[in-house]
């Protein structure tokens, strides 16, 4: 069982100022191009897709569709933080993020940052850690509506039986993090002994 940590070294996730434009930026990674928001000065959203239905959905989130922005300060950062995670020198984000969600959502997308680099915790793990132990649907479904995917790893939740369930980027993408995330944990502990 993975503990979750009350704690995260990734900012403290709070709502994007509202009177902002919302910024975007496509960038090409491991898992293919993403899609990053920003109000300027937090990242607001990390999209593993760059599709139509991805646009709707922020424009959707915010009210205004996302104006392309090139060499924004936190784009910048993020693309760096980035490159170093793929790499496997990254092991946590530090990174300014705002979220547009329910407390409920934003409770549950916190709790992901504490799920330790190369570990994983099911649903209900997470519903506990957050003091609702009956809400493992509730949690799934605010796990599905993440908007900075990776930053917020909900890549790290899995089905009670150990099954890749319930990752709206496929399960080949799911996969491609975990063991990612697994084998430099596996060579930095094996260093360690």
């Amino acid at each position: 069982m993975t503990t979750i940590n009350d704690s995260s070294t990734t900012s403290a996730l709070r709502l994007p100022n509202s009177s902002a434009p919302v910024h975007s930026t496509v960038l090409g990674t491991a898992v293919g191009p993403v899609l990053l928001t920003s109000d300027g000065e937090h990242l607001t959203g990390l999209y593993l897709d760059t599709s139509d239905e991805i646009t709707r959905r922020v424009h959707a989130g915010y009210g205004v569709v996302p104006t392309p922005a090139e060499g924004l300060a936190i784009f910048t950062e993020t693309e760096a933080q980035l490159r170093e995670y793929f790499a496997g020198d990254r092991t946590e984000f530090d990174l300014p993020l705002a979220a547009v969600g329910t407390e409920f959502r934003r409770s549950v997308w916190k709790a992901l940052t504490g799920i330790p680099y190369g570990r994983t915790a099911g649903y209900g793990e997470l519903a506990a850690a957050l003091g609702r132990p009956g809400a493992a649907r509730a949690v799934g479904a605010a796990n599905g509506k993440n908007p900075i995917s990776i930053v917020v790893p909900c890549h790290r939740v899995i089905g009670a039986d150990g099954s890749l369930t319930g990752y709206a980027w496929g399960e080949e993408k799911k996969r491609h993090l975990l063991d990612l995330e697994q084998m430099r944990r596996r060579r930095t502990d094996g260093a360690a002994n």
